[in-house]
């Protein structure tokens, strides 16, 4: 290992000054596997919400579960929603991943039953559902919780 110190002149070493390299600007590995982990957190919600959009949205279609195909849509829609929503929670404060999942599950379905079902949301359902989207967006960006 190569010495970096050269005398003083009264004879004493000291460290010679090296430049400032980059590296202090640049995160370090941990900053981005945290920044990677929460990424992901939020993918595995994004497929949550998918699974559970589309297992409410055959829910409707099963006849009570008396049509086959529609009704394997519900059941694996669902674990699948679950399964992710589980996998969110290790990066994700429940509260926010529920919030999110929730709220963004509530849009989603009323656009797909106004769509699909023709079940048109009067004024009062529009409103609701611009506060429940309003609060989502708060809770994501002004709120300091933070996964343990």
């Amino acid at each position: 290992m190569e010495n970096n110190c050269e005398p003083n002149a009264d004879g004493t070493s000291a460290r010679v000054n090296v430049p400032p390299t980059y590296e202090a600007e640049r995160p370090g590995l941990a900053t981005i596997f945290e920044a990677e982990k929460e990424l992901m957190g939020y993918l595995y919600l994004a497929i949550a919400i998918a699974g559970e959009v589309a297992a409410t949205a055959a829910l409707k279609e099963s006849a009570e579960f008396t049509k086959l195909v529609p009704s394997m849509i519900v059941v694996v829609g669902y674990a699948t929603a679950f399964f992710f929503l589980a996998l969110t929670l290790r990066t994700i404060p429940v509260g926010i991943a529920y919030a999110i999942w929730a709220g963004s599950g509530i849009a989603l379905i009323t656009i797909i039953g106004a769509v699909r079902f023709n079940e048109i949301p009067d004024l009062p359902a529009i409103i609701g559902l611009a506060l429940i989207v309003t609060g989502v967006v708060v809770l994501e960006t002004m709120s300091r919780m933070t996964a343990h």
